[in-house]
């Protein structure tokens, strides 16, 4: 039982209190309540998850409520646009309600608060009201209408029901206190006059009731049991009570207002009103634009409910402010469409490839699995042909070692097809490459099963055959914004900050023919490129696809010059002076204790910029960024620091085969404690565990 009261949430936990107190589980109910100016985005879907989470945890009604009390921003298109977002995450809501349903009840109650003299008329400016309010240190200052008897306030607030004021002449104001140390006190509005249209009651109210009126009495009039709200709203929870306290009877369940830190994104912006200024403002191509945040533009980049989902619980409910991020929610894609995306081939920036030895006019069909890893994703017939297109970036007339891909006289797999070996280009009269000339060896089809077949290459391309090559268009996204907090400038408009590369049109695509049967919405990982679904422009003769998220993270090498950098620089500096230029080759009764220190300093200083040591040329610097790396209490491999799974994965590939034992070990070592990475070099580690010279690390090896 203990350990299941550790797992909960703080707001959890106030609902097993509630429950252990005297609150009934039958009584227990919640509500969604979003204003329907604006389409939902990704913050509104932590407060989605939570609620409707709630809901299916407690077997307890959760209502959709739209708090439609301000007909000047709101339209019946948001309306749609929210109802389908949340049945696309998943959910489906017990009543669909709204605020307005309760403009008449409401109405009548601020009669009843006018009658007990607990609110009046005012008809001062908005300006002198805002002065009267005094400041969070200085008290408020009566208005001089405050005094205005039952009689006179019922027949001002009548005039102003039926229209018979101008917008802004006319408020009804609560009438609480304007010494209060909490301003929302300070004789708060309830009504004001809007002589505007209403999506749903039309022309019928020229008054509309303020959130904060609206909000606690429609939890009541609902029997709300639990009232979540984000942050910003604490300071609203003792207004929220004393509207209660005006209206509730003994007999019925009193809401409780309870909050949690709303979800900020890092590269976007979260605040409606800034969305709508992209959207009307021809930034983006409105509001379900795949570089927006909203729900409906994630939809359309091909971010599944399922990643979301994810994201939302991993990210957790918080009582503070905080930035998530958005790394964390383009992994949570990436692992989801990992497990249930297609893999087929498509190539991007083409360069065409002559098998000079492969029959012209011969084609045959490969069987290929849609995904080499897992079960049950099935298979396609893939063309073959003495002419293929091949990424232009995986060729290279001269390269070195490290250079996998296809080189003049060197040798690649083509994926579940042929190993084919350049030897000659053709170029134009500017140099650029043409063509590249290839020999295939035909008895190396992958799969074929004989020991030729079987010999090893470094590298393994992607490539799609000429005649069957099926062109398309792709979008290539980025993040829309260049900062990691763009709206936090205060001298600065947050659209200075737009990345003018966020989105990029590639026309000049070729995929492989089994995508002529793709249909919106489907998804698929282009192989060693990124996961791609189709878009919603696209046609069965125009075929559109959206890239969701690459397979690698573009944005790591900016990483390295966050505000932390000058911090990291000093550390190492201050590492790198301590081992001096050959601790490798110190005894070990004077490196050891060396090491240790510099264990202790590299504590301070982020992945990226061990990392950066690894590209310096230098080989102690690359030696003890290896040791520092490898026992680094940062690499705790969960969500928390999920973009540094790619870069330290490759990075432990290369220290498990250095040939300095000691890094040799603490790679396994390190891989035999975050067992996440043992699967990508699995096949290395089973060579090593009987071939290494090392004692010490076949004896590891042997314990995972």
């Amino acid at each position: 039982m203990s350990e299941e009261k550790k797992s909960l949430n703080f707001l959890e936990q106030i609902i097993e209190e509630d429950l252990a107190a005297d609150l009934q589980r039958d009584k227990l109910r919640f509500r969604f309540p979003p204003e329907p100016n604006g389409y939902l985005h990704i913050g509104h879907a932590a407060s989605i998850c939570l609620n409707f989470g709630l809901g299916i945890t407690y077997n307890a009604p959760v209502n959709l409520r739209f708090d439609d009390t301000n007909p000047a921003k709101e339209e019946q298109e948001y309306v749609d646009a929210i109802k389908k977002d949340i049945q696309w995450l998943g959910f489906q809501w017990a009543n669909e309600l709204y605020s307005s349903d309760y403009f008449e009840q409401l109405y009548l109650w601020a009669v009843q608060l006018i009658k007990q003299g607990k609110a009046y008329v005012d008809d001062q400016s908005s300006e002198a009201i805002a002065r009267q309010k005094g400041t969070p240190t200085e008290a408020g200052v009566n208005s001089p209408y405050r005094h205005r008897s039952v009689e006179e306030n019922l027949a001002l607030f009548e005039q102003m029901k039926n229209g018979d004021f101008e917008e802004g002449s006319h408020i009804l104001r609560a009438k609480i206190d304007m010494t209060s140390p909490n301003m929302h006190m300070r004789d708060p509005i309830m009504y004001r006059v809007l002589n505007k249209s209403h999506h749903r009651t039309g022309n019928t109210w020229s008054i509309y009731p303020m959130y904060d009126w609206t909000h606690g009495e429609s939890d009541y009039i609902e029997q709300i049991s639990h009232s979540i709200c984000t942050l910003e709203f604490k300071s609203h929870r003792q207004l929220y009570d004393w509207y209660l306290d005006q209206v509730c009877s003994k007999k019925d369940l009193r809401p409780k207002q309870r909050e949690f830190a709303r979800r900020n994104l890092s590269y976007t912006v979260m605040s409606k009103r800034k969305l709508l200024q992209l959207v009307e403002e021809g930034y983006v191509n409105g509001w379900d634009d795949p570089r927006m945040p909203t729900i409906s533009g994630l939809r359309r980049r091909g971010y599944t409910p399922e990643s979301i989902r994810k994201f939302s619980e991993v990210a957790g409910i918080s009582k503070r402010d905080n930035v998530t991020d958005v790394a964390l929610l383009e992994f949570c894609i990436k692992d989801d469409l990992n497990k249930t995306a297609p893999r087929v081939m498509a190539v991007l920036n083409p360069i065409k490839v002559i098998i000079t030895n492969y029959p012209e006019g011969k084609e045959e069909f490969i069987d290929a699995s849609y995904n080499d890893y897992s079960e049950g994703f099935g298979s396609r017939q893939v063309p073959f042909s003495r002419e293929l297109f091949i990424e232009r970036e995986d060729f290279r007339e001269e390269a070195n070692k490290k250079f996998f891909r296809l080189k003049l006289n060197g040798e690649v797999r083509l994926k579940n097809a042929y190993i084919i070996k350049a030897t000659h280009v053709v170029k134009d009269d500017k140099g650029e490459v043409l063509e590249i000339h290839c020999t295939y060896d035909k008895d190396s089809l992958s799969g074929s099963g004989t020991e030729e077949s079987q010999r090893k290459v470094k590298g393994t391309l992607h490539w799609v055959s000429k005649p069957h090559a099926v062109k398309v268009e792709v979008r290539l996204y980025d993040r829309l914004f260049i900062d990691e907090a763009p709206d936090s400038h205060k001298e600065k408009d947050f659209k200075e900050f737009i990345n003018p590369n966020s989105l990029k049109f590639n026309n000049n695509v070729y995929v492989e023919p089994s995508l002529t049967s793709a249909q919106i919405g489907d998804r698929f990982q282009f192989q060693r490129l990124g996961y791609f679904n189709v878009d919603d422009d696209s046609r069965p003769e125009h075929l559109v696809f959206n890239q969701t998220v690459p397979l690698r993270d573009s944005w790591a090498k900016i990483d390295q010059k966050s505000e932390n950098k000058q911090a990291d620089d000093s550390t190492i500096n201050e590492i790198l002076a301590l081992a001096g230029k050959y601790l490798k080759s110190r005894e070990d009764n004077e490196r050891l204790p060396l090491i240790a220190t510099v264990f202790e300093l590299s504590r301070k200083v982020e992945i990226n910029s061990l990392l950066s040591l690894i590209q310096s040329g230098n080989s102690n610097k690359e030696y003890l960024a290896y040791l520092m790396i490898l026992n680094s209490q940062k690499l705790v491999v969960d969500f928390s620091n999920t973009k540094y799974f790619e870069p330290i994965d490759k990075f432990i590939g290369h220290a498990l085969q250095m040939n300095n034992s000691y890094v040799r070990f603490q790679a396994v070592d390190f891989v035999g404690k975050n067992l996440n990475f043992k699967g990508n070099h699995i096949e290395l580690l089973k060579e090593m565990s009987t071939e290494d010279k090392n004692t010490h690390i076949i004896e590891r090896l042997k314990q995972f």
